[in-house]
């Protein structure tokens, strides 16, 4: 099993050679980790992972969405369910269950990211089977012990020069409070998540803009909440955050007159709300967060097209973030034109999009980031955070918007050993990339050094005021 050097890297000969010198020159940078959601208390705490299961199966959707998939279900991989309901608890047996179905990960990059860190950071050579399940969980369960294996010595480890989590609105931020003043020197920065507060078809939608404007003093009224915004917003910069995040199911924004914003907040607070009045209250206030972002200098990043909880019962019975959030076909053009007409000509905000509709790279996203300096592009996300899927976002989107329209690489994970691995793999393929241009005589080796460099390190350093 031992990991290939060459792994990524173009099967023609001379490109082969390129990225290899080009990989040389980057596969040691420093790690920029602007966007992901690794749990603070890790960094605050400090305390050991518990054991192979909950460090590799229990809290990775990517690895049990694959298993469910195959009728295994949920309860006997030790997932929480709502109710409390019984689950495997005995770690051992969830990871045997594992190994027994490892070969379902064949071709994937889950299979990439769990080999990566079985090498890279327990010395594992061998592949995961049925057979060799126990003395490998063994290992795993033993090194986990070591202080070595503690969260804030990994995170020196794995080359972390900074790392963002994803915090809602209304929290207390108290772990990065302990973080800061615990002396330590890594850097672990929040950023500041309001769907809560402002999807308005989420259940305790009103509990929630009641919380918002209780932590932060203001009135119920919109002139109020929107002024709650601004004071979260402020708490959570004076606590090292730098940028924004909205997962919206759409990009649609508006920029409504204030009477007719006000009026439409009004209606958003009642226990029924219209899926019309929701999705322009999203639309108003993604408009309402790039003021706010030209303002305090928070980059603004959106996530929009995944339909959420497809699976109506796994939701039901465990929860959101399941495995079950299915891509579907996003617009940007007409959608973002409203903010864009507002704010898009203004350099002093930063809007960072992503996608999960691939058909939109080159038709819309490269184009409209090709032209209106406040938009980048954020890296292929999600179920293209994959070799095939990052190489084709360079195919379609690089002709037109180029490579400084970008953002570099950000791994967007809850599984922390996977880090390292994520950005190795962005970094082989950015450089198979870059390569196949220099045998193509389309760019000079000395440019693809220069930008293997800026995408493996400085844009994400850059565009996220890291």
């Amino acid at each position: 099993m031992p990991l290939h050097p060459d792994r990524l890297f173009p099967i023609e000969a001379d490109a082969r050679i390129i990225a290899r010198r080009l990989f040389t020159e980057v596969e040691h940078l420093p790690i920029i980790s602007p966007h992901g959601h690794t749990d603070p208390l890790w960094y605050a705490h400090d305390e050991a992972f518990p054991d192979p299961a909950s460090l590799f199966v229990k809290p990775d959707h990517y690895i049990f969405r694959m298993l469910y998939s195959q009728g295994i279900r949920l309860e006997d991989l030790g997932v929480p369910r709502h109710d409390g309901g019984p689950v495997e608890t005995d770690a051992r047996k969830i990871w045997r269950l594992f190994a027994r179905h490892w070969y379902l990960f064949r071709g994937t990059p889950s299979r990439l990211w769990f080999e990566h860190a079985m090498e890279a950071v327990f010395g594992i050579e061998e592949r995961l089977t049925e057979a060799n399940a126990d003395q490998l969980y063994d290992r795993i369960a033993e090194r986990l012990d070591d202080p070595s294996m503690r969260p804030r010595a990994l995170y020196k480890q794995f080359g972390i020069e900074v790392i963002s989590t994803t915090d809602a609105a209304t929290d207390d931020l108290v772990a990065h409070d302990t973080i800061l003043k615990s002396g330590w020197q890594g850097r672990v920065v929040p950023a500041y998540r309001p769907d809560a507060v402002i999807d308005a078809s989420r259940p305790g939608f009103l509990k929630n803009v009641e919380k918002l404007v209780a932590l932060a003093g203001t009135s119920l009224d919109y002139q109020g909440y929107l002024e709650a915004h601004r004071n979260r917003r402020a708490y959570f910069k004076a606590r090292g955050a730098t940028s924004s995040d909205h997962g919206h199911p759409n990009a649609r924004t508006a920029d409504l007159s204030l009477a007719d914003a006000t009026a439409l907040f009004e209606r958003v607070l009642k226990a029924k709300v219209s899926s019309a009045d929701a999705d322009l209250f999203r639309a108003q206030m993604l408009t309402e967060m790039a003021r706010m972002s030209i303002d305090d200098g928070l980059v603004m990043q959106i996530h929009p097209g995944s339909f959420r909880n497809h699976n109506a019962q796994v939701f039901a019975g465990f929860g959101p973030d399941k495995g079950a959030d299915i891509p579907r076909s996003t617009g940007y053009v007409e959608e973002l034109k409203p903010l864009l007409d507002a704010f898009g000509n203004d350099p002093r905000l930063t809007l960072i999009l992503f996608t999960l509709d691939e058909t939109s790279y080159s038709r819309e996203l490269a184009p409209l980031a090709g032209h209106y300096p406040a938009l980048r592009l954020g890296p292929a996300w999600w179920f293209y955070d994959s070799p095939e899927g990052m190489r084709r976002f360079r195919e379609l989107t690089t002709e037109t918007a180029g490579f400084y329209n970008t953002v570099g690489f950000n791994d967007d994970t809850r599984a922390y050993l996977s880090i390292p691995a994520r950005h190795d793999m962005a970094r082989r393929v950015d450089c198979a990339y870059l390569a196949r241009l220099v045998a193509d005589h389309r760019l000079d080796e000395d440019e693809a050094h220069e930008v293997a460099h800026d995408l493996s390190y400085r844009l994400a350093k850059q565009a996220y005021r890291l």
